[in-house]
């Protein structure tokens, strides 16, 4: 069932892009970037509040806050520089240059958490950098 949900993952990141070059013609892309980041804090204490996640709050751990507050500046950083680039560049290459964060997760994972490499994940790392290359390329 992951792969559902990495799927619609994929759908809503690619309308993102289109929506987003459409939304920031003429508008600070900070500014964007802050527009779009309440409208997602809305939505997502929306969901935990009606899921019933709210109990959970109390037993997160000092390691869970550190590192989702971690990963939070990680996004927002990378929102803010995905808009901007937006902004200046075209969707259709912007967008391929971002989707290397794919081929840095599956490197970052190795890494960091110790998960293995098949010769799978190498090849399709590769081919996802090489597929940027080849979208970017002028």
């Amino acid at each position: 069932m992951w792969w559902l949900y990495a799927l619609l993952s994929a759908l809503f990141a690619a309308l993102t892009a289109v929506l987003a070059k459409i939304g920031i013609k003429g508008v600070d892309s900070n500014l964007a970037t802050a527009i779009r980041t309440v409208v997602i804090l809305v939505l997502a204490w929306g969901i935990v509040y009606f899921r019933g996640g709210l109990e959970q709050l109390g037993s997160l751990t000092r390691t869970n806050w550190t590192f989702l507050v971690l990963s939070g500046v990680a996004t927002g950083l990378s929102w803010v520089f995905y808009f901007r680039a937006l902004q200046l560049g075209e969707v259709s290459k912007v967008a391929p240059v971002d989707k290397l964060s794919v081929a840095l997760a599956i490197l970052l994972s190795v890494v960091f958490l110790g998960e293995k490499l098949t010769w799978q994940g190498g090849l399709g790392a590769g081919l996802i950098i090489l597929g940027t290359l080849v979208l970017i390329w002028q």
